[in-house]
């Protein structure tokens, strides 16, 4: 069982974003930027495509309202995605605030948020969708 799969039993704790049958998103708790989210299917798939087609069409879906709330909620050029999935081996697509493309490099350092922080940053987004 994956980390995001006890996440999505809430078996871990998380700042929740969305969800459905299908999908969780979440704030990532060391984000590139401020309104980092992460958006995993609830079937446990390790290559995002290894999904079948309708959930890879769905999860587009299901991330297209995030992503412009957090386009509203941070002030960028717009919500860039991104599929790595070399961190967890869960299928899952990153939607971050971005104003170039350098804001999608993985390799920099990450954020250490407060719990306050990552509650603020979440009401954000929450207030935006």
């Amino acid at each position: 069982m994956t980390i995001f799969t006890k996440i999505i039993k809430g078996e871990i704790p998380s700042y929740r974003i969305a969800e459905n049958e299908q999908f969780y998103a979440f704030l990532d708790i060391f984000p590139l930027v401020k309104g980092h989210v992460l958006v995993v299917p609830k079937i446990e798939t390790d290559q995002f495509f290894d999904l079948d087609e309708l959930t890879l069409a769905s999860i587009l879906v299901f991330a297209k309202p995030i992503a412009k709330a957090i386009e509203k909620a941070f002030p960028c050029n717009r919500c860039g995605i991104s599929v790595v999935g070399l961190e967890v081996p869960h299928a899952h697509i990153h939607l971050v605030p971005i104003n170039d493309s350098d804001d999608l490099n993985f390799t920099r350092q990450k954020l250490k948020l407060s719990p306050e922080e990552l509650k603020e940053v979440q009401n954000k987004i929450l207030a935006a969708l």
